[in-house]
């Protein structure tokens, strides 16, 4: 479960939300500069709140009250930005390795096998390819399988089809959502499109100027 509260005054209004999910899609539904993409920085620890918490299955990441903040590194929580931030000089083998190096996981055994979970996302006779000779749903598919080698308590997602033709948007949408039942962790997607806020929201906060208000999308069900 993911519970938060943040208040983070910003240039040009404070920022102010709470919110809830169980192992849900939850959908930050908005327009550009509406505060969707800083709630997700707050969220992974790379901009602090002013106050509030954020709670992950009971475990406190961040507490003004409690001074409590744990590092990006130190949080399990994986993010899948919006560009997808692939290093252009590693190959696809290496930007995922180098997710399990960055985040110091467990070498245990108890980690995901990175080459199976490539496969299993439909890419993993691409890995000695560079994200130049990729298409833009291999990019994606390559960045979820770094965000999520780590075994993640959260995955946030910024705007993850913004770069996308429609036909691939709608068939990475379902996959997506297929991922979702598989994982059953809270994910937190940004998104400005309602089609894709209908199809995948279990919880859907529409944000203006940083305030949530209630809306009036009615989720699909699948």
């Amino acid at each position: 479960m993911l519970e938060a509260s943040l208040t983070k005054k910003l240039w040009h209004f404070t920022l102010d939300v709470q919110l809830k999910a169980d192992n849900q899609i939850l959908i930050l539904l908005g327009p550009s500069g509406s505060g969707k993409t800083t709630i997700l920085h707050l969220m992974a620890g790379l901009f602090k709140p002013d106050e509030g918490f954020i709670k992950i299955n009971d475990r406190i990441l961040y507490s003004s009250g409690e001074k409590i903040n744990h590092p990006p590194q130190s949080r399990n929580v994986g993010y899948l930005f919006q560009n997808y931030a692939l290093f252009p000089h590693m190959t696809v083998r290496q930007n995922v390795f180098y997710g399990l190096k960055s985040k110091g996981c467990r070498q245990d055994g108890s980690a995901l096998d990175p080459l199976e979970l490539l496969d299993s996302f439909g890419v993993g006779h691409l890995i000695d390819r560079y994200p130049s000779q990729l298409s833009g749903g291999e990019k994606q598919r390559v960045a979820l399988a770094r965000a999520l080698v780590v075994q993640p308590n959260l995955l946030l997602l910024d705007e993850p089809f913004s770069a996308l033709d429609r036909n691939t948007r709608i068939s990475l949408r379902q996959e997506l959502k297929k991922l979702h039942q598989q994982w059953q962790i809270p994910f937190v997607l940004v998104s400005h499109d309602e089609e894709d806020a209908k199809f995948l929201g279990d919880v859907i906060v529409t944000l203006e100027s940083g305030q949530a208000r209630e809306n009036s999308l009615k989720v699909v069900s699948v």
